[in-house]
């Protein structure tokens, strides 16, 4: 899911939340109070606090010292759009499920109709519906294009957790703590 960030001066900047870390959705869960899967849900829904915090951790990476109550966007500053893997399972499914007895010139121009609009691609998403209208029991043929790429470049963050040695003697790692002694 890509989460589109308009700031009312400024272009439209664009967060993959695929490309997060592990570390990075741990901090994002914390900070909006919301498990992982809710937080994908939320974005399905455009949901503000999930896109909030999706976009924060992931301009963190460049701006370390960003605070979450620093960052308030604009309510509609903020929305989401499938990337291109999402648009081929949906489309796939779409043309999956459909049988002889289905209209099928009525699906393809309400496919055309509603789904590039939810695509960050928009183009690609008319040219697989398209493509598929012609062969409808053909699969999706393997994304040979690079999926786009998130607006902020990926860089350590300085909230994930190092696999370096600790630095504070008052939290030791497993690494670093003695371990006990087996028993039988």
């Amino acid at each position: 899911m890509i989460v589109v960030y308009t700031p009312a001066d400024g272009e439209p900047e664009h967060y993959d939340a695929s490309t997060l870390r592990v570390s990075e959705a741990s901090i994002v869960q914390r900070t909006v109070d919301m498990k992982w899967q809710e937080i994908l849900e939320g974005l399905e829904r455009d949901d503000l606090d999930a896109m909030r915090g999706i976009i924060w951790v992931l301009k963190k990476r460049t701006q370390p010292s960003l605070r979450f109550g620093d960052f308030d966007p604009g309510v509609a500053e903020m929305t989401t759009r499938m990337d291109r893997r999402e648009i081929e399972r949906w489309v796939d499914g779409l043309f999956s499920n459909l049988d002889d007895n289905d209209d099928g010139d009525g699906i393809v121009q309400l496919a055309l109709d509603r789904i590039p609009s939810v695509a960050a691609e928009p183009e690609h998403a008319r040219a697989l519906i398209e493509a598929r209208a012609k062969d409808p029991k053909a699969g999706a043929a393997p994304t040979s294009e690079p999926l786009p790429q998130p607006a902020e470049a990926p860089s350590p963050s300085p909230t994930s957790t190092s696999s370096g040695p600790s630095t504070s003697g008052s939290s030791p790692t497993s690494s670093t703590s003695p371990q006990p002694p087996l028993t039988n």
